[in-house]
Formats: C-alpha cells, structure tokens, sequence
C-alpha cells in the first residue's frame, strides 16, 4: 500500500481519492461526520482505531502557520460491527434529517466452518449499501426511504495479517492527503496534552481540597467528588 500510494496514477490511488472524497464530503457538501461499519468480528475495534487516527490527527483548527481555518476540519468517526448496527443506528442513516457517509469494510472469504453465515453477512452488508443508495418509495411517509445516501464498500480477499496492514496503511495516507489538502499539521496532538497538564494540577487537589484559583464548575465538582 505504501508503493501503491507512491506510484499510483491519481485516477487508481485508493488513498488519494479516499482522501480527496473526505474533503468532498466536509468542504462541499458540509457532512460532519463518517460512519464506520466493518462486517467482520475480526475487526470490531476497527472503528475506534480510526477515531483516533483521523480525529487526533486532523482535528485541528489552525493552518500550519497558526492562522485559523475558515472551513471544517475531521469529520466525527464513530461506529460498531454492522451487524450491531443494523439494529442500532442504522434507521438514522437511512430516514433520519442528517446525511452521514457510511464505510462498509467486508471480507470475502470466511475464517470459520459455519454453513451459511458469511454468505449472510455479506448479503446484509451488500443489502445496507444498497438500500442506502436507491432508497424506496413510500407514499405513506414512514416507509419511504429517500435514498441517494453515500457510502464506500471497501472489501478483502481475506483477513491476513499483510492485507490487514494494507487497510491500515490506505487509512494512515487518506489522513494523510486530507490533512495536507487542509494545511494542518497531522501529527501534533495539543489538544491531548492540555488535558494531562490540568490533570497535572487537579489531581492533589482531590486530596487536600484546595479549590484556590478553580473556576466554579470545577470546584464544585471536586467538592463533590471529596464528600464522603
């Protein structure tokens, strides 16, 4: 995935244009946030990994200059194995006001004996993608199923641990090239840091009680949390 995002023309770059397209979605067509919806247990925390990497990474506010950005930064990351979602938050993404891009992650051959399952899984997966581009028609109103929502369908041969690394690595470039096309800086992470630095000052404070210099929320919470 490294050589690909290096060598590909720009038309066959799967990083590139994932990260273009992330730019599409929150610059022009203002979505605020990117549904994850991976069709494997095997990756079931895949969608707090990318949290992390993609929001940590390019949730920044300022350039690289220190300027402030007149436009919208990383998108909101969140999501559970499809499955779980299906009876989740599913009926948001297909009737609800807000517009909210999904990614299906699905893995062609199974890793298991169970006769029958990974062709429904896949059948669900195929079947969300499908329901959420086409939509249905309901005259009714509550049946009707607008459509025209967006999604990405990225799929494996199989669960490997090398074509694990390249899903990963086309995650890490996407952040990449989005963040590049925002000017930001990818790879700081101040908005962590001043948290661990207040820790710093609060935790003996929880226990001699000093609330000197606090804001009111504050020390009216650390008086809560010190009542026995």
């Amino acid at each position: 995935m490294d050589e690909h995002f290096r060598d590909a023309p720009a038309r066959r770059n799967l990083p590139l244009r994932l990260g273009l397209l992330d730019v599409w979605y929150r610059n022009f067509l203002d979505f605020t946030s990117r549904s994850i919806a991976p069709y494997h247990s095997a990756l079931r925390r895949l969608p707090a990994y990318l949290q992390q990497l993609e929001m940590e990474s390019n949730g920044k506010r300022v350039d690289l200059q220190g300027q402030p950005l007149p436009f919208g930064t990383a998108p909101v990351l969140w999501g559970e194995p499809g499955t779980n979602g299906q009876h989740a938050y599913f009926q948001m993404l297909h009737q609800g006001t807000d517009v909210v891009p999904v990614e299906f992650i699905a893995v062609r051959k199974a890793q298991h004996q169970l006769a029958g399952h990974q062709e429904q899984l896949l059948a669900n997966a195929l079947a969300q993608a499908q329901a959420l581009m086409q939509g249905r028609f309901d005259a009714g109103g509550h049946r009707d199923f607008p459509g025209n929502r967006p999604s990405t369908f990225l799929l494996l041969d199989e669960l490997t641990p090398a074509s694990l690394g390249a899903l990963i690595a086309l995650q890490e470039h996407r952040v990449f090239v989005s963040g590049a096309v925002w000017g930001i800086d990818s790879f700081d992470q101040w908005g962590v840091e001043l948290g661990k630095q207040l820790a710093q000052d609060i935790a003996p404070r929880l226990a001699s009680g000093d609330a000197s210099g606090l804001d009111a929320s504050t020390a009216g919470l650390l008086a809560r949390l010190r009542r026995s």
